[in-house]
């Protein structure tokens, strides 16, 4: 069985891998430090023969240079990561520590375990939101120059230029993905979608920054580790794939959407859950929007679930999992963030 280690297996996208490549027979070994936002609501039913959840903090070089000399593995995946851009506003410091030193201390374990014969392939996951604002009518491709505009999307942008220097200076074996925003099963609902989602199942208001103009591309969660997959089978190293679906909408739009699947799947709309437009956030970006065209070409990969369909599975989904839900402190996504400037 071959073995792989997923750095951030705990979280929204991280959850998801684990259980993917637990699918493909891969024996998974998650490294998490388990903070606010981890998923802990099915670990239960996973198998201990081919899945090990070890926590730990990336940034401890030591343990993780033991942990990869121990499993061998022959691929990691770096999703460790601070992602929430309102916190990023509030507080920085957690995304720099995790996201750019997270990802220095693998690199630098890599560096040293290449000394001794152990070389993993590293696919760092990183976000279409390195790019910054793109202009109606383009694409970024990954030729884009980086423009970051928070906190947290420079904290990912820092990354993979320390990727991308390692590379190039000691020859390392990686791929980058940059991706777009991700919705499915597990997401932690200080998000946009699971958000909305839970708001209408508590009949609270759907509060949408400034007028909810701001454009995003969507992927199903489950066409991202498709890709991740397909980038560790055959991505080249040392090169950078984003990872898209082609589909955007303005938030405005998408929450219309949600409200629209909840009405004709009979979900009861209290009066209390209306549309309602808050102040903006600081350096809010207007509109992403990726050119996938590279790795459907070069690595055949396209994404399959259509939007409406993925979001409707969603919103079922979170129907019949509120146990997840409750799982989780409503003090860690309910309170509005991304105002302290």
């Amino acid at each position: 069985m071959k073995k792989v280690i997923i750095t951030g297996g705990s979280g929204f996208i991280g959850s998801n891998l684990v259980d993917f490549l637990i699918r493909k027979r891969f024996y998974v070994v998650n490294l998490d430090k388990l903070t606010y936002s981890s998923n802990n609501y099915k670990y239960s039913s996973r198998n201990k023969k081919n899945y090990k959840l070890i926590k730990v903090d990336i940034v401890d070089k030591n343990k993780i240079i033991k942990i990869i000399k121990k499993y061998k593995p022959k691929a990691i995946f770096n999703l460790a990561a601070e992602t929430h851009v309102d916190r990023s506003i509030d507080g920085p410091r957690n995304f720099i520590h995790t996201n750019i030193n997270g990802t220095f201390s693998i690199l630098e374990s890599l560096r040293y375990l290449k000394k001794k014969g152990i070389i993993p392939k590293l696919i760092h996951v990183s976000t279409d939101e390195v790019y910054g604002d793109i202009k109606k009518g383009e694409r970024s491709n990954e030729k884009h120059r980086y423009e970051p505009s928070s906190p947290y999307s420079a904290s990912k942008a820092s990354a993979d230029h320390l990727v991308k220097s390692y590379l190039r200076t000691f020859n390392l074996k990686a791929v980058i993905s940059n991706c777009c925003n991700n919705y499915g099963p597990y997401q932690f609902p200080e998000k946009l979608i699971p958000k909305m989602i839970t708001n209408v199942f508590n009949n609270k208001e759907l509060p949408i920054y400034a007028k909810g103009k701001n454009s995003r591309e969507w992927i199903h969660v489950e066409d991202h580790c498709e890709a991740l997959f397909r980038l560790y089978l055959k991505g080249k190293n040392g090169e950078s794939y984003n990872v898209g679906s082609g589909e955007n909408l303005q938030n405005i739009d998408l929450v219309k959407k949600i409200l629209k699947i909840c009405k004709t799947m009979k979900i009861k709309i209290g009066k209390k859950t209306k549309i309602k437009f808050v102040k903006d956030r600081p350096g809010h970006d207007f509109r992403y929007a990726i050119n996938s065209n590279k790795i459907s070409n070069k690595l055949k990969w396209k994404p399959k679930i259509k939007f409406e369909k993925g979001l409707r599975e969603t919103i079922a989904w979170y129907l019949n999992n509120k146990d997840f839900l409750k799982s989780i402190s409503k003090k860690n996504y309910e309170k509005r963030l991304g105002l302290k400037i």
